[in-house]
Formats: structure tokens, C-alpha cells, sequence
């Protein structure tokens, strides 16, 4: 393995890291509807767990309302279940084949731990993208050992790999200051 390769192999898994705290702020709620809040939701479809998103089309009605749409009329009853048993704290209400999902107002002391949520993740994942720094200078410290890069290879790799880590924290934290704002919101 050559230092270009430890380096692009860093970048690709720090951005697969910020992609999952991506995916991580998604499902935590900020009082406004989002069709992507439902995606972790599985649903019993004959046997097998699938998400919602494979047995019904969800879309929003309004700005504080998911609309879910079965595109099998057996299906509105285990999925207004799906929705209510899930730790998302949401109380579907079925009418006719549309299920409707109404987002619960929320208390100020709930955005309050909302934003703590919210950094806690964003900790998580500059701990997480920190530790693919010290991987991957303990790869180019390898190589420089083994003689197969110079010092100043090593140095200039370091510096590069400080730069990838810097910028991808700085995202981690422009994600984490944009979603507190939108949980902040009224």
C-alpha cells in the first residue's frame, strides 16, 4: 500500500462516516415533517421486514404532515402499526387507504435535548473521523519505517491527512450547528 493509497482510502472513509451522521440526523425529529423520518420504519410485508418505503408511497401534505399511501389495500393496517410501535414517538390516524401522520408540537425542553442529541452525534462522529487520522498516520509511519517512503513523504502526508481531517470536522460541524438551528426553529 502507498501513501496515495492510505490517503484516498482516509477520504473515502471519512465521507462514508459523514454520510452516516448524515443519515443519523435524519431520523432525529424536529418538529416539521420529513418523508425520510419513516425510513428506519420496517413493515411486515408477507413474512419479511421491509421499510415503508417499498410497500407505500410517502409524501408530506403539509409542512407538519406525512401522507402514506399503501399501494395494497391490505396494507394500511400494518403499517399504521409499523408506525405507532416504532421509538418515534409519532401517532398515525388511517383515513379510508391514506394514513396520516401529524407531527407532534414540541416542547421547548424537548429541543433543548434535542440539541444535545444532536452534538453527542456530532461527537461521535469527529471521534470517529479522528481515529481514521491516527489509522491512517500509523499507515504512513509503517511505510516510512518499512523505507518505503521518506520523511518527507511522511511529513507531506501527515500535513494532507490533517487537511481531509480538518475539513471533514468542520462539515460534521456546519451539519450539527444547521440541524440545531432547525430544531431551535418555531
Amino acid at each position: 500500500m502507498s501513501i496515495v493509497d492510505i490517503k484516498s482510502s482516509t477520504e473515502q472513509k471519512m465521507q462514508q462516516s459523514l454520510d452516516s451522521f448524515k443519515q443519523a440526523l435524519t431520523k432525529i425529529r424536529t418538529g416539521r415533517a420529513n418523508p425520510g423520518l419513516l425510513d428506519s420504519v420496517q413493515v411486515d410485508y408477507y413474512g419479511a421486514m421491509v421499510p415503508i418505503s417499498q410497500v407505500a408511497n410517502v409524501s408530506l401534505l403539509d409542512a407538519r404532515t406525512i401522507s402514506v399511501s399503501p399501494w395494497e389495500k391490505g396494507m394500511s393496517a400494518k403499517i399504521e402499526k409499523a408506525i405507532r410501535d416504532s421509538d418515534l414517538g409519532l401517532n398515525p390516524a388511517a383515513q379510508g387507504d391514506l394514513i396520516r401522520v401529524p407531527m407532534p408540537a414540541m416542547t421547548e425542553e424537548r429541543r433543548k435535548e434535542l440539541t444535545k442529541v444532536v452534538r453527542g452525534e456530532g461527537e461521535h462522529a469527529k471521534v470517529a473521523i479522528r481515529n481514521l487520522r491516527r489509522d491512517a498516520n500509523d499507515g504512513v509511519k509503517k511505510l516510512v519505517k518499512d523505507k518505503l517512503a521518506s520523511e518527507d513523504d511522511e511529513r507531506r502526508a501527515h500535513d494532507d491527512v490533517q487537511k481531509s481531517t480538518d475539513r471533514f470536522i468542520a462539515d460534521v460541524d456546519k451539519l450539527v450547528a444547521a440541524k440545531e438551528q432547525d430544531i431551535m426553529a418555531v
